[in-house]
């Protein structure tokens, strides 16, 4: 089991008027959700079809932003949720990407990879199935830790401020969201696409508790075996236009590309991604959450507990079918009454005027090039080994070798540092040459060599850029996509984030619960206040590497 080990030295400074109502005690939990790949917008697209305590709980009572942008590059999985997490940028919390090089050596990293605490098994045989995100492939993750995490995150502020009396927990469909939340002393529990079985590592304890042992042997995620996604709704209730059968998108061998999706048999190597690659997967951590929630006694008692739940199948519908998709539209149809259900559950067992709960997302997405081709924006995809040739070539022509680029994996080029000491080239000379070459290539938005950022002409991806900048983890080259283009792996999905564009980085944010007021607010924030404005809420200092501002509107006012 680990210890807590950090200590947290800035202040948080608390407003004494704002709109909200006071409340005499704290709150008995801090439930933050975070919808992966939820752009901002959909709420009020989808919204005529919600349900009234889903979504529409927290749009009608809550403190409402809507113009919520995140401050960094690469709008990831594990980029997001840290900066939600720690109140900072990657720049300062190192989670600069899905997959980062270990410094020199040749070898990509898994973002909380981490031998030392490998994965507790759930069963005696562990199925080979096909993981979602080839990130993992690639880097060939084995354990999970937060170690890699370099500050503090609010939930390890609000164990260490409770002398580790509150409960901690954070759980999601992906691992690499559950960790990040929990932070170092909570604990962390994700679903496996190996197995259908929610999983922990070493590093949170020895063996899995009775309850989760118990949850994992019902086999619920099997039990969808030879049954189907069907649209939730009659098909003239979606919006018009949506065309169920796009030859750009992606049918995971079988699954179809047209409703309904049948799961298949449980022995298919893909059964438990599709699980994912729809709204059980959200039904299923739900499920979960709630058995934690009652074995685990959360808000139980006068001392504060946190909650992660971080939802990951409008994500991973995203990456095979695309925004525009109907796909789309149903899964955050069923996410509406999937958090009806929660905050039902939730109000019953602890009271929602007892919990503070925030949502946001870990960032937006594209849509699919091939759908903005046909709306008349013209477009395209590159691939990363299409990208490695071009900059091998243009490394030939000017150095006479295209070995100077050691690697690409999105969104850094690594050159062979050295390669260069041999041939006695100057490292940041080399990268600023390449990046004006490949900033000239099709598609490109921008390529922006790492020591030139700060000086760099500025626009919308280099201040960007600068906030994903860490100085042992960021690459030589940091590259883009021009709009609406995507930088992705060849044949693993059929849309992709991870840009600084505004449909990537605009999220919404939402607090409510535990004497918040109604309020919509469109003046331009970020999640990285997240976490300081929940630290001041709950009159803590802030965690240690916190970068956001206080939001006024959510702090009741004091004595």
């Amino acid at each position: 089991m680990k210890k807590l080990a950090a200590l947290f030295t800035s202040l948080c400074i608390v407003p004494t008027i704002a709109p909200a109502v006071a409340t005499a005690e704290p709150p008995r939990l801090v439930l933050q959700i975070t919808v992966d790949g939820l752009r901002a917008d959909m709420l009020p697209r989808y919204r005529e079809n919600f349900v009234a305590d889903g979504f529409n709980y927290l749009l009608n009572n809550g403190a409402v932003y809507t113009n919520a942008h995140y401050l960094h590059a690469n709008t990831e999985t594990i980029v997001g949720h840290a900066t939600l997490a720690t109140g900072a940028t990657p720049a300062v919390h190192g989670m600069v990407g899905n997959v980062w090089y270990n410094g020199d050596t040749g070898e990509l990293g898994y973002n909380i990879e981490d031998p030392a605490a490998p994965i507790l098994p759930t069963r005696d045989v562990i199925k080979a199935g096909a993981q979602i995100d080839p990130a993992q492939k690639r880097s060939g993750a084995a354990g999970r830790s937060p170690r890699s995490i370099l500050v503090p995150t609010f939930s390890d502020t609000l164990a260490i401020s409770s002398e580790g009396q509150a409960r901690v927990f954070g759980i999601s469909g992906k691992d690499r969201s559950a960790v990040a939340m929990a932070g170092k002393t909570g604990t962390a529990y994700w679903y496996s696409t190996d197995t259908g079985d929610f999983q922990t590592s070493a590093y949170y304890m020895d063996q899995y508790p009775q309850w989760v042992s118990d949850w994992n042997q019902q086999r619920k995620a099997e039990r969808l075996a030879g049954t189907e996604w069907q649209l939730l709704l009659e098909r003239d209730r979606y919006r018009p236009g949506r065309i169920d059968d796009r030859p750009y998108e992606v049918d995971l061998k079988g699954y179809g590309r047209v409703f309904p999706h049948a799961y298949g048999d449980p022995e298919h190597p893909l059964f438990f991604t599709r699980v994912m690659v729809s709204p059980a997967g959200d039904d299923l951590l739900l499920d979960f959450g709630k058995q934690l929630i009652e074995a685990e006694d959360i808000g139980a008692d006068t001392i504060t507990d946190y909650l992660s739940i971080s939802f990951s199948g409008v994500d991973a519908v995203n990456h095979f079918f695309g925004p525009a998709s109907i796909e789309n539209e149903d899964v955050v149809l069923r996410l509406d009454r999937t958090l009806a259900e929660l905050f039902d559950f939730i109000d019953e067992r602890i009271g929602l005027d007892q919990t503070l709960i925030v949502l946001s997302a870990d960032h937006g997405m594209a849509e699919m090039p091939e759908f903005a081709s046909e709306m008349g924006y013209a477009t395209q995809r590159i691939y990363g080994d299409q990208l490695l040739a071009i900059a091998r070539k243009h490394a030939d022509e000017l150095y006479g070798t295209e070995d100077i680029v050691r690697d690409f994996f999105r969104p850094y080029f690594y050159l062979d540092a050295d390669l260069l000491r041999k041939k006695k080239l100057d490292r940041n000379t080399v990268a600023s040459k390449l990046a004006a070459r490949l900033s000239q290539e099709d598609g490109i938005g921008s390529a922006i060599a790492g020591n030139t950022i700060d000086t760099a002409i500025k626009g919308t991806g280099t201040a960007a850029i600068l906030h994903n900048q860490h100085p042992q983890r960021s690459g030589d080259i940091y590259i883009y996509q021009a709009p609406y283009g995507f930088i992705l792996e060849r044949g693993a999905v059929a849309a992709m984030h991870g840009s600084p564009w505004r449909y990537d980085s605009h999220v919404p944010i939402i607090f409510a619960g535990a004497g918040i007021g109604s309020d919509t607010v469109n003046r331009r924030v970020h999640p990285i206040d997240v976490a300081p404005t929940l630290s001041a809420f709950m009159q803590l200092v802030s965690p240690a590497g916190a970068k956001g501002s206080i939001l006024p509107e959510v702090i009741p006012p004091r004595p």
